[in-house]
């Protein structure tokens, strides 16, 4: 599609004014990387805008401890998400909340709650119209890959095609466990679980056999509307930036944007090349990790990420916010000043 519009581009052809007009029309371009141009009042041209030209959108992560259980709150929230011109919502996953035990504490633990992911997501994809919907992140190893690929497949299709599903590895040991999961071998299983994921993603009859999987003819029906739907990795130790460049289609770090992120930027890049992957068309989403309520820190983190290359941005709070009109005004706040750095 992007090759077409060039191709008219390079010819001169105008685009006329009753075209552009159309906001479905204009946010389709603006979507392949395309500026609107006026070059008179009765003509608009558009220009392709180069990797670090293009505007670096913010996503809003699903305020799963605090946001409660009213459905109604969840679809407001959304909905303030969408009008306010998020890009996506993301949703956290944890299945088991646990408790501290000897000299491990958890990140969150058995009073903080969790809602389901793609329940919630399917739940999203009802409530909204065309913010796009990502898990923010699955622990993908501990969960039986066919049933990822069967839950992801039906909220890509409920929604019209707006899933990505973003992956990760974990911290939580205990969760593995009570899971029935191996802790040790989870990298190596994410990797083998991606391969399989984009095959039963086809909807064709899959057979593989790995180190992890072994299912002999079987697919996934309805398949989903992206085939295969884009699969973005969280984390950020040298692995994981080594297993996103062989393997995703985005990485999602929480660090933040100084000399380490400089370094395993380069190292993403070092590993594309390797790979024979063109840079310009991996996604970089750079999170936000705030212990403070400081709506400055956050509009120069998201202002040194955008100088990094990031697309995208996501406030993630380690502070709470447990009223819902506090929850809006979150959103509202850091789309004002992360906007402006975007």
């Amino acid at each position: 599609m992007r090759e077409v519009i060039a191709d008219a581009l390079a010819a001169k052809v105008a685009l006329t004014l009753s075209v552009l007009k159309s906001n479905p029309a204009r946010r389709l371009y603006e979507r392949l990387g395309f500026r609107i141009e006026s070059e008179s009042g009765h003509a608009y041209q558009m220009r392709w805008l180069q990797p670090t030209e293009q505007p670096m959108q913010l996503n809003a992560i699903f305020p799963t401890r605090d946001i409660g259980n009213d459905p109604a709150k969840i679809r407001d929230w959304a909905q303030a998400a969408e009008d306010l011109g998020y890009s996506h919502i993301e949703v956290p996953d944890h299945v088991f909340g646990a408790a501290a035990r000897g000299d491990w504490t958890p990140t969150y633990n058995e009073n903080d709650p969790f809602h389901e992911t793609f329940v919630m997501l399917g739940f999203l994809a009802a409530v909204t119209k065309k913010i796009r919907l990502s898990s923010g992140i699955l622990i993908a190893p501990q969960r039986q890959t066919g049933l990822i690929a069967k839950q992801a497949a039906e909220v890509d299709l409920l929604s019209g095609g707006r899933l990505r599903l973003g992956i990760g590895v974990g911290w939580n040991h205990v969760e593995y466990e009570a899971l029935g999961s191996e802790w040790h071998t989870r990298g190596a299983r994410q990797a083998e679980q991606i391969e399989v994921l984009r095959r039963l993603w086809t909807g064709e009859l899959v057979t593989y056999k790995g180190r992890f999987h072994d299912v002999k003819a079987v697919n996934i029906m309805p398949p989903p509307v992206q085939r295969p739907i884009p699969i973005w990795l969280g984390g950020s130790s040298d692995a994981v930036v080594k297993r996103a460049a062989r393997l995703g289609d985005g990485w999602m770090p929480i660090i933040a944007p100084d000399a380490q992120a400089e370094q395993k930027l380069d190292l993403l890049r070092s590993e594309l090349k390797k790979h024979g992957r063109d840079a310009n068309t991996f996604g970089l989403e750079a999170w936000l990790r705030m212990s403070d309520p400081d709506p400055q820190q956050w509009a120069a983190a998201a202002a040194s990420w955008r100088k990094l290359g990031a697309q995208y941005v996501m406030l993630y709070p380690m502070f709470r916010r447990q009223k819902f009109d506090d929850q809006i005004e979150l959103l509202r706040t850091f789309k004002a000043v992360a906007g402006k750095a975007a």
